[in-house]
């Protein structure tokens, strides 16, 4: 099949091995929509879940009080094949850029023994001070954290 001049490339399901960090979640039975599987927006839900999970265990995240927050400033997600309720699946988690004030975060979602990605996204973070809500420098922790999840450690 032709591309069109100026087309973007379909996108291909990534795989287990492009992530570095794995959370297993149970779908709920909310996340199921009057088709049969689970909502496209259940899968945001899901993606700040991963995301807060590994920072609040690895790089001790204070969501209650600590100074610095991350502000959600973009998602996005591809999906290839459909989950539902009840099942039990994995999100892995990588680091795509680290920046001073931000981290970009891609996610998979698999389901139970598949090697491909039923659903793929991106979820960025700005870093914030909890007061004033303007941009400051990643904590050393939180820095030293998210490095683990990318391909240059």
């Amino acid at each position: 099949m032709k591309t069109k001049p100026g087309a973007k490339p379909r996108v291909r399901p990534n795989i287990r091995n492009d992530y570095h960090w794995f959370l297993e979640m149970p779908t709920r039975w909310a996340d199921n929509d009057m088709y049969g599987h689970v909502n496209n927006v259940a899968y945001y839900g899901f993606f700040d879940t991963a995301v807060n999970r590994f920072l609040i265990d690895n790089s001790g995240l204070d969501i209650h009080h600590g100074a610095q927050i991350g502000l959600v400033v973009e998602t996005g997600c591809h999906y290839f094949a459909p989950l539902s309720f009840p099942s039990v699946f994995d999100i892995g988690l990588r680091v795509e850029r680290v920046g001073n004030t931000s981290v970009t975060y891609g996610l998979g979602v698999f389901g139970k023994d598949q090697t491909k990605a039923s659903a793929q996204g991106r979820f960025v973070h700005v870093y914030v001070d909890r007061t004033n809500r303007k941009p400051i420098a990643l904590t050393e922790p939180l820095r030293r954290a998210v490095m683990t999840l990318g391909d240059e450690k």
